[in-house]
Order: structure tokens, then sequence, then C-alpha cells
């Protein structure tokens, strides 16, 4: 969900590491996983699913 926030407020891969404490590495894993999950193939697309389904608020 963190991860998911910071796409949706636009943070760069290494800020999401940064204020997450995780390697730079470790977040595209996640957000790839996050894409797949809401069958989003962008940032946009994946944010838009969440909104709708209720997942974030913006």
């Amino acid at each position: 969900m963190d991860i998911l926030w910071g796409i949706a407020k636009g943070f760069t891969y290494g800020e999401l590491a940064e204020r997450l404490s995780m390697s730079r590495q470790t977040v595209p894993v996640h957000i790839r996983n996050i894409y797949r999950k809401l069958q989003a193939s962008n940032r946009s697309e994946a944010v838009f699913e969440a909104t709708r389904l209720g997942l974030i608020r913006l």
C-alpha cells in the first residue's frame, strides 16, 4: 500500500526506496506486482484502478 500511495503521489523509485527504507532495486519488483494485481500496464492505470477500487484516496 505504501508503494501504491507513493506512485500515486509521483515519487521516483529512488524517493520511494529512501522513504520506505528499502533497496532501490526492490521498488520496481513491488511496482510490477502491483501492476499485475491491478491488471495495469503503467502508473496511471494502476492509480486509476486503485482509486476506483477504493484502495487509495487522493
